[in-house]
C-alpha cells in the first residue's frame, strides 16, 4: 500500500528534511511540500491525500487549526496528520484533533519511520478485506521475513496459530511457512467453503482431511484436535456426506 503524502512547514530546512525522509520511504509518495497551512488545505480539497506531515506553529493557520478544518471538510474525514514541532506543549491539542502521531524536532529517520509505519498500519486496517472466495485467486501472499511469498491455496494442508505468528503447513513441504500475522486475519482471507476453523489454534483445508474421530481430525498422519467450541459447525459440514 502506497500512502500519498504532503509536507507542511514554514521552516525551509525542516520542510526539506521531512521531504527527504518521505522520498526514501518505499510506501510513501510525496505529492507536494508547502510552507502554508492554507495552501495545504487547498491541495487536500483538490487531490486525494492520505497523510500530512505538518508543523504546528505557522504564520497563517497553525497545524491544529488546519487539522480541525480537515475533519470538517465535505466528503467525510480528511487525511490523517502527523505533527512535527519543536515544542512539546502541543501534545494535548494534537490528541484533541486525533493526530496519528507527534514528532518532536529534531527527530531522526528512525523516529520518522516509526510514525510512518503507524500511518501505514492504520490505512491497512481501513481497507476492506476480500476473501480468496470473492477474488477467485488461486493463491495468497504471506509476509515471510523481509519478503512476500506466494502460496498456492491448493497446497495448504492446515494452519496453526502461535500468538502473533502462524505456521502454514503445505503439501510437499517438510517445513511449515512461518509468517507474521494472526490466525483470525488468515481466516478472513480464505474461502469458508474450503477452510474451517476447528480449534482455537487451527484452520484446516476441508478437502485434505483423511479421517475423523470424535475429537480429532487427521490430515494424512498429522493429528489435529477438534475443540468443543467448533464441533457443532464441523459436524454440520460432515452431515452433508453422511
Amino acid at each position: 500500500m502506497i500512502l500519498k503524502c504532503i509536507a507542511v512547514d514554514d521552516e525551509p530546512l525542516a520542510l526539506g528534511l521531512v521531504c527527504s525522509f518521505i522520498e526514501q520511504t518505499p510506501f510513501l509518495e510525496l505529492k507536494g511540500s508547502f510552507s502554508s497551512g492554507l495552501k495545504a488545505l487547498e491541495v487536500v480539497r483538490q487531490e486525494e491525500i492520505d497523510l500530512i506531515f505538518m508543523d504546528i506553529q505557522m504564520p497563517d493557520l497553525n497545524g491544529i487549526q488546519v487539522a480541525r478544518l480537515l475533519d470538517h471538510q465535505p466528503g467525510g474525514p480528511g487525511p490523517r496528520v502527523i505533527f512535527t514541532t519543536a515544542f512539546n506543549n502541543f501534545a494535548l491539542d494534537g490528541y484533541k484533533v486525533d493526530a496519528l502521531d507527534y514528532l518532536l524536532k529534531p527527530f531522526d529517520y528512525e523516529e520518522f519511520l516509526t510514525a510512518a509505519n503507524k500511518a501505514r498500519n492504520y490505512a491497512e486496517m481501513k481497507v476492506p478485506v476480500k476473501t480468496q472466495e470473492e477474488t477467485g485467486e488461486a493463491f495468497i501472499f504471506l509476509k515471510v521475513e523481509y519478503q512476500l511469498v506466494r502460496i498456492a491455496i491448493k497446497d495448504i494442508l492446515y494452519i496453526e496459530g502461535l500468538k502473533d505468528y502462524v505456521k502454514v503447513y503445505l503439501e510437499h513441504n517438510d517445513r511449515p511457512i512461518l509468517t507474521l500475522t494472526t490466525l483470525k486475519d488468515l481466516e478472513t482471507k480464505l474461502s469458508a467453503k474450503a477452510f474451517m476453523r476447528v480449534h482455537r489454534s487451527y484452520i484446516v483445508s476441508l478437502e485434505k482431511i483423511t479421517a475423523v474421530t470424535k475429537n480429532t481430525l487427521y490430515i494424512g498422519e498429522r493429528m489435529i484436535s477438534l475443540s468443543e467450541q467448533h464441533k457443532e459447525a464441523f459436524n454440520s459440514y460432515l452431515k452433508k456426506w453422511l
